[in-house]
């Protein structure tokens, strides 16, 4: 059983019959052709469908192959932006702000605006500096605040950085509602909200990284609608094809794009291309993925379980003596183990104590994912309500198999 989507990115199960037929249909037309200069159909489809289902505001959609350039693209886009501008304070504006934690893939500039140490300490030297604020976890962070105390002081804190930066500052970007390489780090709900508002009111562009909330992963298509939030830019991957092939798409405004124009006496040009931008067979599978969401009503239909999981997850995982705090959003799900849950004392890393439950879940016939000691369970939004049953009695019984292991 995979537990976590083939790393997030699989959505209605393996080997969906319309979206493999999408493909080969396509595949007997033409595989791939260059979109410089060129355009193709499938493509140009998906584009239209994409601009149908997201947030407000966002009109225009540069295709890439992954979520690294997803997030790639976006910043190059929103420093070059700024640099075509006719006013010399606003062409200044070239920094950004990230947040501890974030993770928005491996390529130079998406590691320059990433939190972790453990992923991306050693390419320090290579890359641009970001400034980076607090996103907030009350378990790890709050007490002794109450919960509304701690998502003011992390708005109050951000507050504070833009008022201090704003002047160079381009663009912020969050991973919506849920850090997911983080170890599935749950924002308080209104921190998007309140994040849209600051960078409203500074003037900074905002980069909504949704390569792993989106297409229905937190209950809704996108994490940002949970808050009536349109960002500036839209990254998206992952999920795009249905968990098929790699491709990636930025979404933004119709104001970003207008500053791109140019004319025949001044030509602007953005350099950013990839060989298999736009491919045909992704953007086949892209679209069967679309309308599979469409046909069955996915995101209606994930509702009542995505409240079954959540109280199976309670009932048995919760309570375990092993585990800190149970965090989730939609299907995305991350429980923090702790060696005293009381005090939220973490397992010395030595004893790898999340590697440990993970094979556990293995000899049981369950694949799912430790991000350090947290265990990560991402199911696709096929599974049924059996099978979701299934993976959380699994995972408690591992945890509570990798503890008796320590005592011996």
């Amino acid at each position: 059983m995979d537990g976590v989507s083939s790393l997030w990115v699989t959505v209605h199960g393996h080997n969906h019959p319309k979206i493999t037929a999408a493909i080969k249909d396509q595949a007997e037309r033409i595989a791939h052709s260059t979109m410089l200069g060129l355009a193709n159909v499938p493509a140009s489809y998906l584009a239209w469908r994409l601009v149908q289902i997201a947030p407000d505001g966002l009109k225009m959609v540069f295709f890439s192959d992954n979520g690294s350039t997803a997030v790639e693209i976006a910043l190059k886009m929103a420093c070059h932006y700024r640099k075509l501008s006719q006013n010399p304070a606003e062409r200044r504006r070239t920094g950004f702000i990230s947040f501890h934690n974030a993770y928005h893939g491996d390529t130079l500039g998406s590691v320059s605006v990433g939190g972790i140490d453990l992923f991306h300490g050693v390419f320090r030297d290579l890359i641009f500096r970001a400034e980076f604020a607090e996103y907030p976890n009350y378990y790890r962070q709050g007490p002794p605040l109450d919960r509304q105390s701690y998502l003011k002081h992390c708005l109050d804190s951000l507050e504070k950085l833009m008022e201090r930066l704003w002047e160079r500052t381009t663009a912020l970007i969050i991973e919506p509602l849920v850090q997911g390489a983080g170890g599935m780090i749950t924002a308080e709900p209104g921190f998007l909200s309140g994040v849209r508002a600051l960078c409203n009111r500074y003037g900074v562009l905002l980069i909504a990284d949704e390569v792993a909330t989106g297409f229905g992963r937190t209950g809704k298509m996108f994490a940002c609608e949970h808050e009536d939030v349109s960002p500036d830019f839209l990254c998206l991957s992952k999920a795009l094809t249905g968990g098929y092939l790699p491709m990636a798409a930025t979404l933004t405004t119709e104001k970003v794009y207008q500053r791109f124009l140019g004319s025949e006496q001044k030509p602007v040009v953005f350099y950013h291309g990839h060989s298999y931008t736009g491919n045909q067979l992704a953007a086949a599978a892209a679209l069967a993925n679309l309308d599979i969401f469409q046909e069955e009503q996915v995101i209606k239909a994930i509702q009542p379980r995505i409240s079954l999981f959540r109280k199976a997850l309670q009932d048995k995982v919760a309570p375990l003596e092993a585990v800190g705090e149970v965090r989730q959003c939609g299907f995305m799900v991350g429980i923090e183990l702790a060696a005293d849950r009381t005090t939220a004392k973490s397992f010395d890393p030595a004893l790898k104590m999340g590697r440990r439950v993970i094979f556990q879940a293995r000899k049981r016939g369950v694949i799912i994912r430790p991000l350090g000691d947290v265990v990560v369970l991402m199911p696709h939004l096929s599974f049924s309500e059996e099978e979701l049953l299934k993976l959380v009695e699994v995972t408690a019984e591992s945890i509570r198999a990798a503890c008796e292991e320590l005592k011996t």
